[in-house]
């Protein structure tokens, strides 16, 4: 058996040109909030005003029906809200060091499961109550801002904008009237997440409206590229290619 080194030096350059999807890369994060702008879209457009990413809007309004006695349409409220906990949890209990071994790479699949969970809300038909469809949608964006939540070395929010907002005004502030050079770094790369997510916005309206309620597959498809792209960073598909290449 001999070990082709000139060829894996052409396949390491060639993996050289790939963009680098680190959990907290840039790159990633554009396609998390391309994501995160189409479920808020796909949700509010299918799914009669509806927006599932954030839960403020859940809490107030149990509060609210609650206020006015309205009892059965406040529990309404809750099945999201729980959703969105779960999530969180599971994405906590996968760092488990035990678990955590036996995934190889927790984050790797949490982004496996948003993709099945999305695709199973394509197959729901339209006569499937809201409550179904903004559970799923709630228990996706909880994983996903749960498990990825670094833009760089600072935290950001990949389904909704409000943090995103505050944090690149604040930048701003400090790259230009003070002129730290970091803060223009954080300023430019958050400033990159908020269009992104305008971006997933767009595209889930235009989808949706004329795709109807399997464009969710588009925002599946999108956290395939990630999950395909985030594969190869981690390096287990560079590891299979240089082992083919010692076999053969």
């Amino acid at each position: 058996m001999q070990y082709n080194v000139q060829g894996d030096n052409i396949m390491k350059d060639k993996l050289g040109t790939i963009p680098s999807l680190s959990s907290n890369s840039v790159y990633l994060g554009i396609l998390l909030a391309v994501v995160g702008g189409f479920l808020d879209a796909y949700t509010f457009i299918s799914r009669d005003g509806v927006f599932a990413n954030a839960q403020t809007g859940n809490v107030v309004l149990l509060a609210i029906r609650a206020a006015n006695g309205e009892w059965y349409n406040a529990l309404l409220y809750i099945p999201p809200i729980l959703a969105f906990m779960l999530g969180v949890l599971i994405s906590e209990v996968v760092k488990v060091p035990h678990i955590r071994h036996a995934l190889h790479s927790y984050r790797r699949s949490i982004l496996i499961l948003e993709c099945i969970v999305l695709i199973i809300v394509g197959f729901l038909p339209k006569s499937i109550p809201n409550i179904v469809v903004t559970v799923c949608i709630s228990f996706v964006s909880s994983l996903q801002i749960s498990t990825f939540n670094k833009l760089d070395k600072w935290v950001y929010n990949s389904t909704m904008t409000t943090g995103n907002l505050r944090t690149v005004t604040q930048a701003a502030y400090l790259a230009f009237i003070e002129h730290n050079q970091e803060e223009k770094i954080r300023f430019k790369e958050f400033l990159v997440i908020i269009f992104s997510f305008i971006l997933g916005t767009l595209l889930g309206t235009f989808t949706t409206t004329h795709l109807g309620y399997r464009a969710i597959w588009i925002a599946s498809g999108i956290l395939v590229i990630a999950l395909i792209l985030y594969h190869k960073d981690r390096g287990y598909w560079r590891k299979s290619q240089i082992l083919k290449r010692k076999v053969g």
